[in-house]
């Protein structure tokens, strides 16, 4: 097949071609980069000194992870360089300095923990010592660990999730007062929308260290939209958003007005809205503050043990998405869940599960006639 020639009009598009001449011929032993004729840069950018390249860099840099993140590896450097401190050892990583690192702290802490701490410190490392990565994936440092694994592992202890029976307690034991507080009204607002919305206790309080509150992850009022049938509200950022997209939150209501997520949302703007009409945060206290972490948790204490905490809300309602039959994948979307993480906020036998999807029956028996399994039985 004839090929077709250097400058073909036909579907190909056209190409420039680039002559560089010889030194011989005059030309430049560099290639010679030029704005081409029309470009359209935008008019009025100045050039920035050295010094503020720099200094914007290292802004970025700090920006580059979220800053309760780099608080827990700082913690995880600082462990390091003490045990370098004490055993003597160089900072500078080696396959024997975080091989004998991971075997100590085995010793001291919850194996799964030191993993952690590794990845925290190739972090703050990587800047000044570039092998740090590949002394990390060395099979002395990984071996070490999953023998300290083997041998100090222990079982992970969760909370307890939250079920419906724990919001209509809530319910009942306000309704049975004389009159429910502003406060009372928005810690049953968030304890439903964090059920029903699988959300964490992070998107919908502020954190207790004045120094890790952001502005940016505060829901605003005015991006709560009402249908008749749902609620909605704009989360501007998160923990796992990167780059504050952020996500729609819908929440249906309920046929039991007693669990009915959208008439709780109602009862606390009408109380919301009297009291600060021009307040931009959806969640305000009595006193005009962002609620925190932990005054949700001492609301939270009023009702239940210890076996309750924050993140009940969120594995309870996936839980209880799980137990309605609604399929993995969409679990996974309602969460905002960027990878399979999510099962293990499914507390529940999935034996157990399957029983309770099908009326009884044995996931062995397989699914009654029409109908679906919610997980797919591996063959």
């Amino acid at each position: 097949m004839e090929r077709p020639p250097r400058h073909f009009t036909g579907a190909r598009p056209r190409r420039p071609s680039f002559y560089t001449p010889s030194r011989c011929a005059g030309g430049s032993p560099q290639m010679i980069f030029e704005l081409s004729p029309g470009s359209r840069q935008p008019p009025g950018r100045k050039a920035w000194t050295t010094a503020k390249l720099v200094h914007e860099r290292a802004i970025a840099l700090g920006y580059a992870i979220n800053k309760s993140t780099c608080l827990t590896y700082t913690s995880a450097l600082n462990s390091y360089i003490n045990f370098c401190t004490l055993h003597k050892f160089p900072i500078e990583p080696t396959e024997d300095t975080m091989s004998f690192f991971v075997i100590y702290m085995c010793h001291h802490i919850k194996p799964d923990s030191v993993d952690s701490y590794l990845s925290g410190i190739c972090n703050q490392l990587e800047s000044a010592f570039p092998n740090v990565l590949k002394v990390r994936a060395s099979p002395l440092v990984r071996n070490t660990l999953k023998g300290g694994k083997r041998l100090f592992g222990r079982g992970a202890k969760r909370k307890r999730p939250l079920s419906t029976s724990d919001l209509l307690t809530v319910e009942r034991t306000f309704a049975a007062q004389p009159s429910m507080s502003h406060d009372d009204k928005l810690f049953v607002a968030i304890l439903f929308c964090g059920f029903d919305g699988l959300l964490r206790l992070g998107e919908l309080t502020w954190p207790d260290a004045v120094d890790l509150r952001n502005w940016k992850k505060v829901t605003r009022r005015s991006s709560v939209k009402f249908t008749p049938s749902s609620v909605g509200f704009f989360l501007p950022g998160h923990k796992a958003d990167k780059f504050f997209e952020g996500n729609q939150i819908i929440i249906s209501s309920r046929a039991d007005p007693e669990l009915d997520t959208v008439a709780k949302v109602r009862r606390y703007l009408a109380s919301r809205d009297s009291l600060f009409p021009f307040h931009p945060a959806l969640w305000v206290r009595k006193d005009g503050t962002i609620p925190t972490r932990s005054w949700f948790i001492a609301c939270l204490r009023k009702f239940f043990d210890k076996d309750i905490a924050g993140h009940s809300m969120r594995a309870g309602g996936a839980t209880s998405l799980a137990e309605a039959g609604v399929p993995p994948d969409q679990i996974r979307a309602i969460g905002r869940w960027a990878s399979d993480a999510f099962q293990c906020y499914i507390r529940k036998n999935p034996t157990l599960m399957q029983s309770m999807l099908h009326g009884g029956r044995s996931a062995h028996d397989g699914p009654a006639h029409g109908q679906q399994l919610a997980f797919p039985v591996v063959p």
